[in-house]
C-alpha cells in the first residue's frame, strides 16, 4: 500500500502545481486613488505582528511603515483587508513586499490621496491562442 501512494504522489503534486490551488475571493470590489490602483494612498504604521496565512497576505512586524495602495470594500462577514507594500531592512528588500493586511493591524499616518475611485478586484485579461485561430479566451484574474 505504501508503494502505491508513494507512485501516486508525485502524480498528485504535478497536478496540484499545474493547476494552482483556487482560493476565496477576499472581496469583489476596491477603493483605490485612481482608476488602475497604482497611485499610494496613505502610509500607514503597523500597531502589532501579522503572520500572513498564505500567499495574498504579507508579514508585516510593529512599527514596520506600509505604502497602502488599495482598501477592499468590506462584504458579509470577511474582515477588512488593504493591500499594501513593506519594505524591509536588508538591502535585497528594496523591491518591498506586496499584498494584503487586516486594516485593524495599521494605524494610516499620513494620507496622501483620498480612496475615491471603486473598482473591481477582477480584471478581465483576453489571452491569444496561436497566430492561426481567431478565438480568444476571457480569464477572471483577482
Amino acid at each position: 500500500m505504501a508503494r502505491l501512494l508513494l507512485l501516486f504522489l508525485p502524480g498528485l503534486v504535478a497536478i496540484c502545481a499545474v493547476h494552482g490551488i483556487f482560493m476565496d475571493r477576499l472581496a469583489s470590489r476596491k477603493l483605490c486613488a485612481d482608476d488602475e490602483c497604482v497611485y499610494t494612498i496613505s502610509l500607514a504604521r503597523a500597531q502589532e505582528d501579522y503572520s500572513a496565512p498564505d500567499c495574498r497576505f504579507i508579514n508585516v512586524k510593529k512599527g514596520q511603515w506600509i505604502y497602502v495602495y488599495s482598501k477592499l470594500v468590506k462584504e458579509n462577514e470577511a474582515g477588512e483587508f488593504w493591500a499594501g507594500s513593506v519594505y524591509g531592512d536588508q538591502p535585497e528588500d528594496e523591491m518591498g513586499t506586496v499584498g494584503y493586511f487586516p486594516s485593524n493591524l495599521v494605524q494610516e499616518q499620513h494620507v496622501y490621496q483620498e480612496a475615491t475611485k471603486e473598482v473591481p478586484t477582477t480584471m478581465q485579461v483576453i489571452l491569444e491562442r496561436a497566430p492561426c485561430h481567431k478565438e480568444r479566451n476571457q480569464h477572471n484574474i483577482s
